[in-house]
């Protein structure tokens, strides 16, 4: 149940750093209103709680992990909001990317 709640949480974390990402980019660089760049800001500040809730004590760890669902759900907004196509290299990058984060995030301990 632990991993579950982690990976949702990723996933979550991941909604909310990418998507206040996106609405800044949509306010700066494709000239939208600038009141998307405020809601952007709040969401952004929303993801740093979200990180917080991961189950496991170690920030760095965390940090490092998402830093890989970054990547990956990057690339999966990009297509399905943006109209991205990735090439098989991205997709390589990303799965390496996600299989980094189950090293790290879920690896056995000593």
């Amino acid at each position: 149940m632990t991993v579950l709640r982690s990976i949702a949480l990723f996933a979550v974390a991941a909604l909310a750093e990418i998507g206040g990402c996106w609405l800044v980019w949509q306010s700066v660089r494709e000239q939208r209103p600038w009141w998307l760049a405020g809601v952007g800001v709040v969401v952004l500040g929303a993801y740093g709680f979200v990180a917080a809730l991961q189950p496991d004590a170690a920030f760095g760890r965390v940090l490092a992990a998402y830093g890989g669902v970054f990547v990956a759900g990057s690339l999966l907004w990009g297509v399905a909001v943006d109209g991205f196509r990735p090439t098989r290299y991205d997709v390589i990058g990303a799965l390496v990317c996600l299989a980094g984060v189950g090293v790290i995030m879920y690896g056995p301990r000593r």
